[in-house]
C-alpha cells in the first residue's frame, strides 16, 4: 500500500487540509493518506501549540467520515524534537509492506535542503507537492527530481494562524473549519 503523509501541527485543522488530503487521496496513486499531528516542529515555536491530544482529537474528528484519510499520532511516542528521517525510519519498521511518501506544499519544498538527511528521504521516498499561490511558481531545480511529484490541487489559501487570531479576535471563522472542530475550539475555549 502506498501511504502519503502529511505532517503537520494541525493547530487546528482546518477545511484547507481537509481539501489537499482528499485530492491527494482521489487524484494521485496514494492508496491513503495519514495526516501525522506533530507533537514539535523543530521550526515552530512550541508553546503556541495546543495540547497533542487535543489536536490528535480534531484530526481524527475531522477525517473520520473519509475512507482514504486517517489521522495518526506515530510522532508522538518518538524523540523530539521530531524529524521526519527518524519518523520514516520508524514507519518502515513498523510497516514494511508500505510504502510511505511525503506530501507538502511548495514553499516546504524551498526550505527542504535544510532537513535532516534530506539526500536520504528523497533517494527512498518520493514526495507530492501541492502548489502555494503565496509563492508564486517555485523556480526550485528538485520540481524536475524524478522522486518529485507536483499534483495540481485547489490552491487553499486558509491558515491555522488565521484562524487562531479569528478566534481570538471574537470573529467568527466557522465556515473555515469542519463543523466538529469549530465546536470543540468554541466549547474548550481554545484560542481565546
Amino acid at each position: 500500500m502506498k501511504i502519503g503523509l502529511y505532517f503537520g501541527t494541525f493547530n487546528p485543522i482546518h477545511i484547507g487540509h481537509l481539501v489537499i488530503a482528499n485530492h491527494m487521496a482521489e487524484y494521485s496513486d496514494l492508496d491513503q493518506i495519514w495526516l501525522v499531528v506533530t507533537p514539535h516542529n523543530p521550526f515552530k515555536k512550541k508553546s503556541t501549540l495546543l495540547n497533542n491530544h487535543d489536536r490528535l482529537e480534531m484530526v481524527y474528528q475531522a477525517t473520520k467520515d473519509y475512507e482514504k484519510l486517517e489521522a495518526s499520532d506515530i510522532e508522538f511516542n518518538l524523540p523530539q524534537p521530531s524529524y521526519t528521517i527518524n519518523t520514516l525510519t520508524y514507519l518502515l519498521e513498523k510497516h514494511p509492506k508500505h510504502e510511505f511518501s511525503l506530501i507538502m506544499g511548495e514553499d516546504n519544498l524551498k526550505g527542504f535542503h535544510k532537513w535532516k538527511n534530506n539526500d536520504i528521504i528523497l533517494e527512498n521516498h518520493d514526495i507530492y507537492v501541492y502548489p502555494r499561490i503565496s509563492e508564486g511558481k517555485t523556480e526550485n531545480q528538485l520540481l524536475n527530481h524524478p522522486k518529485i511529484h507536483r499534483i495540481d490541487a485547489p490552491i487553499m489559501e486558509i491558515s491555522s494562524t488565521f484562524i487562531r487570531q479569528a478566534v481570538r479576535d471574537g470573529k467568527s471563522c466557522k465556515p473555515l473549519l469542519p463543523e466538529y472542530v469549530w465546536t470543540y475550539i468554541d466549547e474548550m475555549n481554545f484560542y481565546k
